[in-house]
């Protein structure tokens, strides 16, 4: 579980009590989508003629532009991670960040585990030795994507949640 126990009022979108603006969940998404993006070629190396979590990196940036419902994205994002079943390391890592970011639609503090498990991702693929340095290269490539007007909000949700994504953030 990367989620915290306890919402954070600036993941919850206005409407719901929040004070997440549309625009910035919007924004969210789409950084959670250029994670996945960034580590899905491990995916598709190992299962090329499976394209679920590709559709779900497609249906977190659809969603984002308005042009299908949350519910859909959502759904797109289920199917990811049930491809990453029978997986282990890059492979399935990648696919799990593929399914975060489409369901940060839905939720959008899941934003977070896009990145975190991207950032497993590219520590699972890392020769023996680096995966310390992988992971931290992953994690600043992330960063350098952030646009400005999320980056605070991000960079105070890595540091928030950090303990409980396998300390991915530390970079």
């Amino acid at each position: 579980m990367i989620l915290p126990k306890d919402r954070d009022p600036r993941f919850i979108t206005v409407r719901r009590g929040g004070t997440l603006t549309d625009s910035d969940h919007y924004l969210l998404a789409l950084w959670a989508a250029n994670c996945a993006e960034h580590v899905l070629h491990f995916f598709e190396a190992e299962r090329p003629s499976d394209f679920r979590p590709r559709q779900a990196i497609e249906q977190a940036r659809a969603w984002a532009g308005g042009e299908i419902t949350m519910t859909e994205a959502r759904a797109a994002g289920g199917h990811a991670m049930g491809a990453a079943r029978n997986l282990k390391g890059a492979a399935r890592w990648a696919a799990y960040a593929a399914g975060q970011a489409a369901v940060t639609a839905h939720v959008a503090a899941h934003e977070l585990g896009a990145a975190a498990y991207a950032i497993k991702a590219a520590r699972a693929a890392a020769p023996e030795g680096r995966a310390e340095l992988a992971g931290r290269l992953e994690c600043r490539w992330q960063r350098d994507r952030l646009p400005v007007s999320i980056s605070d909000l991000v960079l105070e949700d890595e540091r928030l949640r950090n303990a409980i994504c396998w300390s991915v953030f530390d970079c």
